[in-house]
């Protein structure tokens, strides 16, 4: 009881100060700030251009084609077979079967009842930073700690770094890859290395891969369920808003044991039950069709017009993105006495071009080098705003 009560002053304690639930109002705070000072808004990944005309064709044939009733726990049979049959032709094939697939109205709901259905209270799970907003509230809504890893200058995994943080109490270990905000990519070998440190306790792997099929120049997607031994104890979620831009759909799934799955399930039936029966539907018709690569490419030429034309101007691109939506690239440059979230501020106001400091995406929010920039827009915002700022800095 003591526990009990010590950890419910902990979570009071954790609301209010070190995570606050509302991370989520700043990312909006400066894309609203971009609105008010009509500045050109690559704060968020939020895509500004068209879907595929054939997927709005489909979802538009789903209204007459299906019944409008919930669909099953696990998703749409067809949508399922699809998933299975997508994964198979990938360049890394992911070999998996029916009752390894759940199709979940997103990630974040993904991620949060994966925690759910693993955690007990007060064990540990950590959380590679930077990372999104949204990993540690949903450990601590279920019960858990989260625990904070950092990056290596470079973005890069020390292991024994990363061993240190490891007790007895460690339950999960979130990863997301192709990362955001950073743009890296882990490799068979990362896993390998993730597994030997773990393969002596009981923790589960919780693989946010919501933009698997972007990975660019040599970089290819390795997904954790690809490791034969990780994937006893892996969620694997992935996402059709991410895949297809088209975010407001609300359909991703998860690929996961089928005892993994049952567990899962067993909370999911109390949360959403199901997911958007007509928008199934119409992924999975449009599944026949479509060629990733098509937009890999198109998100590719993207961030290379970007990364061209911010080499222009007085900021410092390090490296290219491997993956994903986001560039980081370093302004101390053009400011050295600036915090990074003073200077995303200044740079979004005074010179019409938003983005999101690096340390939004940290637990301790400590200043950092870094900004991001989001490239899923349209050609033209890219190249607008690149051009303002290369005359303007």
């Amino acid at each position: 009881m003591i526990d009990e009560l010590s950890f419910l002053l902990y979570l009071i304690e954790t609301m209010e100060t070190n995570l606050q639930f509302t991370d989520y109002s700043f990312f909006t705070q400066m894309s609203l700030l971009a609105q008010k000072h009509q500045s050109f808004d690559l704060s968020l990944g939020l895509p500004d251009f068209e879907v595929d005309a054939r997927l709005r064709f489909y979802l538009k044939e789903s209204a007459d084609s299906i019944s409008h009733s919930y669909e099953s726990l696990a998703g749409n049979p067809l949508l399922i077979s699809k998933i299975v049959e997508f994964n198979a032709s990938r360049k890394n094939q992911v070999l998996i079967c029916n009752e390894e697939v759940n199709v979940v109205p997103c990630s974040t709901f993904a991620l949060y009842t994966s925690l759910k259905s693993i955690l007990k209270f007060g064990e540990e799970v950590i959380i590679i930073q930077p990372s999104y907003y949204t990993y540690a509230p949903s450990i601590v809504i279920n019960g858990g700690v989260p625990v904070y890893y950092e990056v290596e200058e470079d973005f890069s995994i020390c292991w024994e770094k990363l061993k240190l943080l490891i007790t007895d109490k460690t339950k999960a270990i979130i990863v997301n890859t192709p990362q955001n905000p950073t743009g890296k990519i882990w490799s068979s070998d990362d896993w390998q290395n993730l597994y030997d440190l773990i393969k002596e306790q009981e923790i589960y792997v919780i693989s946010e891969e919501i933009y698997d099929i972007y990975c660019y120049d040599n970089h290819s997607h390795y997904s954790a369920f690809l490791h034969p031994e990780l994937r006893k104890r892996t969620f694997s979620i992935f996402s059709f808003g991410k895949m297809f831009h088209s975010t407001g759909w609300k359909v991703s799934y998860l690929l996961a044991t089928p005892d993994l799955l049952q567990s899962f399930r067993n909370h999911q039936q109390y949360i959403s039950y199901s997911t958007n029966a007509p928008c199934q539907y119409a992924i999975a018709k449009y599944l026949d069709v479509f060629d990733p690569e098509t937009n890999r490419k198109i998100m590719q030429n993207k961030r290379d017009v970007f990364c061209e034309m911010i080499s222009e101007t007085p900021f410092i691109l390090n490296k290219k993105s491997q993956g994903g939506f986001f560039q980081i690239v370093n302004f101390r440059n053009i400011s050295k006495t600036m915090t990074d979230v003073e200077f995303s501020k200044w740079l979004t106001v005074e010179k019409k071009v938003s983005c999101l400091p690096l340390s939004a995406f940290y637990q301790n929010k400590n200043d950092s080098d870094f900004i991001r920039f989001s490239f899923v827009k349209k050609d033209e915002i890219i190249y607008d705003a690149m051009q303002y700022l290369k005359l303007h800095l």
